[in-house]
């Protein structure tokens, strides 16, 4: 058995070394040489895994260890026999992570109070869940909008759109890209939403209207941006003109990863009968990883600001991404995982 794998995926080299031959390279020089005779693709989203890649191939099964699927053809494969599983849920704690400290070390730094502060959540999927639920325990009101949802499980709990803009003092997507969502944050977004308000995109950079955002800007308040259009070459006038710019590592943390790779080994491992790997989960290697509880009952926003920013210093990978913005694939590669804090 042969398989193809994203070297950068953390955790998987000699996991599969025993019962397959292993091939390793950057995800976005994957090419139709390296996968023609190969079983099995394991991927991020750096490799594109369409016809031009796959026709003519034996590959059975692609195993993304990430969340999200729009790199993959699911059309395509799905019509040409390739099974496709991803990692759904498996950055939700890092992204949540992000999120929450981004909002802390913003209002620290600008003297924003956040006590009866709003936050919007559009999209309440893995990701949106933990937000809403560590949000509400730290004393923040909640608007959730999630159409999709809305129209599956009834409307009690969700709002609208419009609705959840015009009441929201802080807006964070979490989205899935697709052609529903595409493009979504436009002029009429922003023109709906509170004067002052916060932005927050850690989802998909393709959501966003870069134009838009940049005549909004002066209306709002904080911009926090960690998914970009045309990645990885960042558009500098929007990298100067919001207040956290980050790589796309909001989910970078050591839990998403393990997680992530640990669904994409056991989906391999179950596809081909490689029982050994069935329940496969990377050990943590240093106590130092492990995530650690956080209790903020009682505490000032200054206090639970510094807590978070301790557990996460969220303005070094600002500073690093500003330092040098050519970095962004090299700075994800080498990203140094951090551990994700919970609240009981």
């Amino acid at each position: 058995m042969r398989i193809v794998a994203d070297q950068a995926i953390p955790f998987l080299k000699g996991v599969f070394e025993p019962y397959a031959e292993v091939i390793y390279k950057k995800g976005g020089e994957i090419g139709p040489d390296d996968v023609r005779e190969a079983d099995a693709l394991i991927t991020r989203t750096r490799t594109r895994c369409d016809a031009a890649l796959l026709e003519g191939s034996q590959v059975k099964i692609i195993a993304s260890a990430t969340i999200g699927t729009d790199h993959i053809d699911l059309d395509w494969c799905d019509a040409h026999g390739i099974l496709v599983r991803n990692a759904a849920g498996c950055n939700a704690g890092g992204v949540m992570e992000y999120v929450i400290c981004a909002i802390y070390a913003v209002a620290s730094r600008k003297a924003i109070k956040l006590a009866g502060k709003t936050i919007g959540i559009i999209g309440v999927g893995h990701v949106g869940k933990w937000v809403d639920s560590v949000a509400r325990r730290l004393g923040f009101k909640t608007l959730l909008c999630d159409p999709p949802r809305a129209e599956a499980e009834g409307p009690f709990g969700f709002c609208s759109l419009d609705e959840l803009l015009a009441q929201s003092d802080i807006v964070t997507m979490h989205v899935p890209l697709d052609d529903t969502t595409r493009g979504m944050v436009s002029t009429a977004f922003f023109r709906k939403m509170k004067p002052g308000a916060f932005f927050i995109n850690a989802s998909r950079g393709e959501i966003v209207d870069d134009e838009a955002l940049l005549k909004a800007i002066p209306k709002l308040g904080p911009v926090i941006i960690d998914t970009w259009n045309h990645e990885p070459d960042v558009d500098p006038r929007v990298m100067d003109a919001v207040d956290i710019a980050t790589p796309h590592i909001a989910g970078y943390s050591y839990q998403g990863k393990q997680n992530g790779t640990s669904a994409a080994v056991r989906a391999i491992a179950h596809y081909f009968g490689i029982a050994p790997l069935y329940e496969f989960y990377p050990p943590t290697e240093f106590p130092e990883n492990e995530a650690v509880k956080l209790d903020f009952r009682d505490m000032t926003q200054g206090e639970i600001a510094s807590i978070l920013s301790y557990n996460y210093p969220i303005y070094t990978d600002d500073f690093m991404f500003r330092l040098n913005p050519s970095s962004f694939e090299q700075l994800r590669s080498e990203y140094r995982y951090r551990r994700e804090f919970y609240i009981d």
